[in-house]
C-alpha cells in the first residue's frame, strides 16, 4: 500500500489515541501542579520516603539557620547496629527542597539502612532565617556532627555524604572540625569553579556574561532580601533546552500510559522551589562561583580559621561523571591540582583522596538515579571501612560487574566488585584544565565583578530597596514563569475543571494505537527533528557565549585595566604553614622509627600487605587477606585495626626493603602465618608467589633478592 494511503488509513486511530493521550497528559500536569502547591504550603516539606525524627534544630543555635538534623527511622524489618559507623546525608540547597538523597528505596539513605548503619539526614526549610549567612550554616553544622558523634561513642566517626552544593559545604564543616569526620563523599560537587574545557561546560561563563554578581544582588533586593530558588533551577534547565522545552514533556506524552508515576515522583522534588537568603547566595557567587577562592585558601570562618581542604585528615571521596555539565570532572577534581604539586605531597601530608568516575550519567543522576543507588552508592557504603584503611595517596575506585566465577566477599558484592587503583596527578590533568591565559580571563571577571557590584550598591541599590516590599516580592515569586508552569495546571485554575473526570473516563476506554501506526512513526520523526534543532541551537549558543567570554575577558586591555598582565600568576598553590610542615616532619620521623618493630600485630599486618597489595592496586584478594588478618587480631578494636592497616601501608610505601628488614629479628612462625592468611583469597597469583619468596628471603636474613 502506498505510504500516503497508509497514512490516511492510520489517521483515525491516531486521532483517537492523540485525544486520549492529551487528556491523560493534561491530568498528569494537573497532579504535578497540585503537588507543587501542596509542597509549597508546608515550609518543612520533604520528598524523603523514610520516616524521621528531629534531633536538633539549627534555629536554636547562637547563629540561627534553617537547617535541622534528623534521625532516619528504619523501615520494618531493617535492623540497625548503633556500633556501626553512622551515615550523615546532606542534601543540596540549590533551588529545590530537601530529601533527594532518600526519595527512592535504592538511594544513599536506603543503601546505608540496608547495610545496618544508623542514618541521619540534614535538611532545611523552604525559607531562610532572617539575616542568615552562609558561614552561619557551615559553622552551625559543626554542632550537628558533634551530636551524631556523641550519640555513637563506640562507633567510628561518621561517613558524611554531601550532594551537589552540600558537598563542598559539608567539606567546609570538616575543614573546621576534622576530628568529627570519617570519610567524606562529595557527589557531583564543584570545588574548582573556573575549571573546564573549551567547547563544554558553558555554565562557568555565566558570571562573566552577566557582568558579575551585581545581578544576584539586584534580584535579592527585588525579593525583599531573599532570592527565589526558581532562578537557579531555570539556569540548570537552560543548559539543555532540548530536554527542558521539548524532550521531558514529549517523553511523558509518548509514554503517558506508563510514565506518569515516575514523572510526578521526580517533579515533586524538581518543582519544590525554595528561597535563599540574598546575603547567603551573594557569598557563594562572589567567593566561589566567580571568585573561586575555596581551594586557594582565601576564605575564613568567623573566628579567622582558614578553610583549607588539607585540614581534612579522613579520606575524601569524589563521585563525578563525564556526562555532568553542571559539575564536570574538571571542577570536581581540579582542586587536587590547586593544592598539590604531585602525589608524594599528598602522601607526605598523610591524606587519602579517592575518586569514582562514571562515563555517562548527568548531574542529577549522580544523587537521584536508582541505577546509581544500586551500583556506586551501594559500593561506597559497603566498602567505607576499606576506604578508611587506604594508605595516603590518590586512588580511583573502579566499579565493575562481578564475574560469575568470583564469589561474593572482600571487594566483591552481590552484583558489583570494586578495586582501588593508584593514580597520579597526570591522570587528573588528562581530564582537561584551564591554561594560564584562561585563568587570567576568569580572574578578570572576578575583579570586574567587584567593581560592578560596588557601582550597583552605590548608585542603584538604595532606590531599588526603597521600592521593594514583601507584597511585591510575593507577587514576583508567584508569577515566576517556571513556578507558573506548575501552578497554572493545578485544580485551582478554573480552566482545569473537569480534567480529572475526563481523564478517568478516558482511562476506562483507553485503546492505545499500535506501534506500527504510520502517523505515530511520523510523529516520532518530527520529535527527533525538534530535538536536533534545539540541540543545534544549544551548541551554537554555547559556542557563541564562549567566544564572547574570552574575547571580552581575555582582552589584554581589559586585563590591564583591572591590574592583570601576562606575568600575573592568578592561581598559585597555597603555601603550607610552618606548623603543618613541622607536623609532617614529626610524622615522617615517626614512621621511620617504626621500620623496625617488635609488635607482632604490626609484623603480621605489614607482611600480609606486602604480599597481597600490588603497588598500584588494592583489589578483592587484598581485602580477603585483610579480613583473614582481622580474624587473627580480634583483640584490637575495629578503629585501631583500620589505623594499623593504614600505618603499615604507609610504611611499605616509604620503602619495601627497610620495612621488611624490620621483621627479621622477630620472624619465628611469621612466614607460615602469612602463607595461611593470604591463602584465604584462594590460590596465590604469580606476583604474590614471587613476593612471598622475597619475604621468605628477607626473613631468613638474605635480604630482598
Amino acid at each position: 500500500m502506498p505510504d500516503g494511503l497508509m497514512t490516511i488509513t492510520a489517521l483515525p486511530d491516531y486521532m483517537k489515541d492523540a485525544f486520549q493521550r492529551s487528556v491523560l497528559f493534561l491530568d498528569i500536569l494537573r497532579q504535578r501542579g497540585n503537588e507543587a502547591i501542596e509542597m509549597q504550603s508546608h515550609p518543612m516539606a520533604t520528598v524523603l520516603r523514610y520516616g524521621c525524627e528531629e534531633i536538633m534544630s539549627g534555629r536554636l543555635l547562637p547563629r540561627p539557620m534553617n537547617y535541622t538534623l534528623y534521625r532516619i527511622i528504619p523501615p520494618a524489618g531493617v535492623v540497625i547496629d548503633s556500633r556501626k559507623r553512622p551515615v550523615v546525608v546532606v542534601d543540596p540547597r540549590a533551588g529545590e527542597g530537601p530529601g533527594i538523597g532518600g526519595f527512592k528505596a535504592k538511594s544513599e539513605i536506603g543503601d546505608a539502612l540496608d547495610a545496618g548503619h544508623p542514618v541521619y539526614f540534614i535538611g532545611f526549610s523552604a525559607n531562610p532565617v532572617p539575616g542568615q549567612q552562609f558561614l552561619d550554616v557551615v559553622e552551625g553544622q559543626v554542632a550537628f556532627f558533634e551530636r551524631v558523634v556523641a550519640l555513637h561513642p563506640e562507633a567510628p566517626r561518621p561517613f558524611a555524604i554531601g550532594n551537589c552544593q552540600a558537598g563542598y559545604q559539608t567539606l567546609m564543616v570538616a575543614m573546621l572540625r576534622p576530628d568529627l569526620f570519617g570519610p567524606c563523599l562529595m557527589a557531583g560537587s564543584p570545588m574548582s569553579f573556573w575549571q573546564g574545557v573549551h567547547g563544554k561546560n558553558p555554565m562557568r561563563y555565566a558570571g562573566g556574561l552577566s557582568g558579575g554578581s551585581w545581578l544576584t544582588t539586584m534580584t535579592s533586593d527585588f525579593g525583599n532580601g531573599n532570592f527565589d530558588g526558581t532562578w537557579l533551577v531555570l539556569n540548570f534547565d537552560g543548559l539543555g533546552p532540548a530536554n527542558w522545552l521539548w524532550g521531558k514533556q514529549y517523553g511523558l506524552y509518548a509514554n503517558v500510559d506508563t510514565d506518569g508515576p515516575r514523572y510526578v515522583e521526580f517533579e515533586k522534588w524538581w518543582g519544590d522551589f525554595i528561597q535563599l537568603s540574598g546575603d547567603e547566595l551573594q557569598y557563594l557567587v562572589d567567593n566561589l562561583f566567580i571568585g573561586d577562592k575555596l581551594t586557594r585558601n582565601q576564605l575564613q570562618s568567623h573566628d579567622g580559621t582558614v578553610f583549607d581542604v588539607r585540614n581534612v585528615g579522613s579520606p575524601i571521596i569524589i563521585f563525578t561523571s563525564m556526562g555532568d555539565n553542571i559539575s564536570p570532572p574538571q571542577e570536581t577534581l581540579g582542586w587536587i591540582l590547586d593544592l598539590y604539586n604531585d602525589v608524594e605531597e599528598i602522601r607526605e601530608a598523610d591524606r587519602t583522596i579517592v575518586y569514582c568516575m562514571d562515563q555517562k550519567i548527568g548531574h542529577l543522576a549522580i544523587f537521584v538515579s536508582s541505577k546509581v543507588g544500586a551500583e556506586q552508592d551501594e559500593e561506597f557504603v559497603r566498602l567505607i571501612d576499606v576506604i578508611d584503611c587506604l594508605p595516603p595517596g590518590l586512588f580511583e575506585m573502579v566499579v565493575s560487574p562481578r564475574p560469575a566465577d568470583i564469589p561474593e566477599g572482600g571487594l566483591a558484592g552481590a552484583a558489583w566488585m570494586s578495586r582501588f587503583e593508584a593514580r597520579s596527578l597526570d591522570d587528573i590533568r588528562a581530564l582537561g584544565r584551564n591554561s594560564p591565559a584562561d585563568d587570567r580571563a576568569f580572574a578578570t571577571v572576578a575583579r570586574l565583578s567587584a567593581l560592578n557590584l560596588a557601582a550597583y550598591r552605590t548608585f542603584m541599590q538604595p532606590a531599588i530597596r526603597m521600592m521593594a516590599n514583601q507584597p511585591m516580592a510575593d507577587l514576583a515569586k508567584a508569577w515566576n514563569p517556571l513556578r507558573l508552569s506548575y501552578t497554572m495546571f493545578a485544580d485551582r485554575n478554573p480552566w482545569m475543571m473537569g480534567v480529572q473526570k475526563l481523564s478517568e473516563s478516558v482511562a476506562l476506554s483507553r485503546n492505545p494505537v499500535t506501534d506500527g501506526n504510520s502517523v505515530v512513526a511520523l510523529q516520532t520523526r518530527m520529535s527527533d527533528q525538534i530535538t536536533k534543532g534545539l540541540d543545534a541551537y544549544r551548541k551554537s549558543r554555547d559556542d557563541m557565549q564562549e567566544k564572547i567570554f574570552f574575547a571580552v575577558y581575555g582582552s589584554p586591555i581589559l586585563q590591564a585595566m583591572v591590574g592583570i598582565n601576562n606575568s600575573t600568576n592568578v592561581r598559585p598553590i597555597p603555601t603550607i604553614s610552618s606548623e603543618k610542615l613541622a607536623e609532617q616532619k614529626i610524622r615522617a620521623e615517626g614512621y621511620a622509627a617504626r621500620f623496625r618493630i617488635v609488635n607482632p600485630d604490626e609484623m603480621l599486618t605489614r607482611a600480609v600487605i606486602y604480599v597481597v597489595a600490588d603497588e598500584r592496586t588494592l583489589d578483592q584478594r587484598c581485602a580477603l587477606a585483610l579480613n583473614a588478618t582481622r580474624r587473627l587480631l580480634r583483640h584490637l578494636p575495629r578503629v585501631a585495626f583500620m589505623q594499623l592497616v593504614r600505618d603499615q601501608f604507609r610504611i611499605l610505601q616509604l620503602g619495601h626493603e627497610d620495612a621488611l628488614a624490620g621483621l627479621v629479628p622477630h620472624a619465628d612462625g611469621l612466614l607460615e602465618q602469612v602463607r595461611e592468611v593470604v591463602s584465604a583469597a584462594g590460590a596465590l597469583t604469580v606476583s604474590e608467589t614471587e613476593r612471598l619468596r622475597r619475604l621468605s628471603a628477607a626473613l631468613s636474613g638474605k635480604g630482598l633478592v
